[in-house]
């Protein structure tokens, strides 16, 4: 057999080598989990105990409802640095407000309309000023942080809601209200990316924006709908927090930026744009949190934790290359 014919007899084999990762990629978020929770079920028996994961569910309904929001970010070919700064943004527009009289529901409002109007402004400087959209999110963080500091004078504010902690301890049946609200906010992000025509203009946008553009697609509005949706969920996971908490911490949440980030692209999502997975993103948002409860329990320093978190993130990275 001749030298060509051999390279075209191995070479059909070679493509199914480099599919096959690509393939095991879209699965990372979901066997990453598995394999974290057998370790730790190894490493020590107090992991996998009903009162352990019914704790680490409701920890990770935050982190899972603010990596939906990234989703949409990320969908379209962007990213939104600012929810580190959006999440204590609502959470203290909620605190301030109750601290100041005013009936929970109207901060509860005020918290997710914060959301939604941080995310809007950054819609509106990415989508219709063309700016970058790295550049307007990191502003946006920089912004943020400073009002909340200005608004709570860099102090936490306790919140006594009996209703926030009803919220945050109850549910129906064996069902926390947390894990629902989790799973409407998975469905509905879902059921929009997937099942309406915005969700296609979303995907068509990220996939490539010439085409989408030229094929009559609202390009501008599709981004800023992308970024509200991002900081309209954003600050609905201020609210969780403030229930989870008892308060509203004014510090800048940079582990649950960049462990959205990484769930998101974990979980099946492309860093370019174009293809989104809502599945992978929850399994992701499971995994961190599952990491620092493991941790927790081990009696691992806490300084450890931004190394985890980093360093799948960096995984995170590197599985997004076999989807291109």
């Amino acid at each position: 057999m001749s030298d060509t014919a051999q390279i075209a007899a191995v070479a059909p084999d070679r493509r199914t080598d480099l599919r096959i990762p690509a393939k095991l990629a879209d699965f990372a978020a979901p066997i990453a989990l598995v394999v974290v929770w057998l370790a730790f079920f190894i490493a020590t028996p107090n992991f996998l105990t009903a009162k352990n994961i019914d704790d680490l569910l409701v920890a990770s309904t935050i982190l899972t409802v603010l990596a939906l929001g990234q989703q949409f970010a990320v969908v379209v070919g962007g990213i939104d640095l600012s929810v580190g700064a959006t999440l204590p943004w609502s959470a203290a527009l909620l605190g301030y407000l109750t601290s100041h009289g005013y009936p929970v529901a109207v901060g509860i409002a005020a918290a997710i309309l914060g959301g939604l109007a941080a995310g809007l402004v950054n819609g509106v400087l990415i989508g219709r000023f063309q700016m970058t959209d790295f550049v307007v999110t990191l502003g946006s963080l920089s912004v943020l942080s400073g009002l909340t500091l200005l608004l709570t004078s860099g102090n936490s504010i306790a919140v006594n809601s009996a209703f926030l902690q009803s919220l945050a301890l109850d549910g129906v049946g064996p069902f926390r209200w947390f894990w629902l609200f989790a799973l409407i906010a998975a469905l509905g992000v879902a059921g929009i990316l997937f099942r309406t025509r915005i969700g296609t203009h979303l995907l068509a946008t990220g996939g490539n924006i010439d085409s989408a553009r030229e094929t009559g697609i609202p390009v501008r509005r599709i981004r800023l709908l992308a970024y509200g949706a991002c900081g309209l969920l954003a600050g609905v996971a201020g609210v969780m927090l403030v229930a989870r908490n008892g308060g509203a911490d004014p510090s800048l949440q940079t582990t649950y930026l960049l462990s959205s980030i990484a769930a998101v692209v974990l979980g099946g999502s492309s860093l370019s744009g174009g293809k989104a997975s809502v599945l992978g993103t929850v399994c992701g948002a499971v995994l961190f949190t599952s990491l620092i409860n493991g941790f927790t329990i081990l009696g691992i320093s806490q300084y450890y934790q931004p190394i985890a978190v980093g360093a799948v993130l960096l995984l995170a990275a590197a599985i997004s290359r076999f989807r291109k």
